[in-house]
């Protein structure tokens, strides 16, 4: 169980944040323009005596700056107009952003034709290209270092053995 500043954290205080945090995402999707959008994450913790809620918004075609804002505005209205969190509270709409890891079928499906890092469940790490993807797999052309040659393989990786998947940046 997590501390904060005022002791430790309920059982009762964890179930109602994860309840805020679904209800969070509920109205976050009620208010996205079209199909185009998606919500990938809500995260609440603890920040400062508050409770920071983060929603990670993404879309097909990315998310500007207005996306975001208005997203804010609308979820924020809604809380307060709805009471849901009576305490003082911090919320922030972004777009996942690199250090946040893909988390759905569309991240990975917008992410096609660049390189990735991924963490497979036993502790494997693997660097590649996304070539693409299908119902239950990534196809990636992997780099494998030898004899300080780098060949290119192709291969398969079922998502359920992927602990975590990061788009590496290239500047080239």
């Amino acid at each position: 169980m997590e501390n904060n500043q005022r002791g430790p954290l309920s059982p009762l205080f964890l179930c109602t944040t994860m309840d805020i945090t679904s209800e969070i995402r509920t109205l976050a999707e009620s208010f996205l323009k079209d199909e185009s959008y998606f919500i990938v994450d809500v995260i609440s913790k603890g920040v400062g005596g508050k409770i920071k809620h983060l929603i990670l918004l993404d879309g097909d075609n990315g998310v500007s700056i207005d996306d975001c804002a208005s997203i804010s505005r609308q979820v924020s209205y809604q809380i307060e107009e709805r009471e849901l969190i009576e305490d003082a509270f911090i919320l922030e709409v972004s777009s996942p952003g690199l250090e946040h890891p893909l988390a759905s079928e569309r991240q990975f499906a917008k992410n096609v034709g660049r390189k990735l890092k991924i963490t497979l469940v036993d502790g494997t790490m693997i660097q590649g290209k996304l070539e693409g993807l299908s119902k239950d797999a990534l196809d990636i052309e992997k780099e494998i270092t030898e004899k300080k040659k780098v060949k290119l393989e192709k291969a398969s990786i079922p998502f359920k053995t992927i602990e975590k998947a990061n788009v590496i940046v290239s500047f080239n």
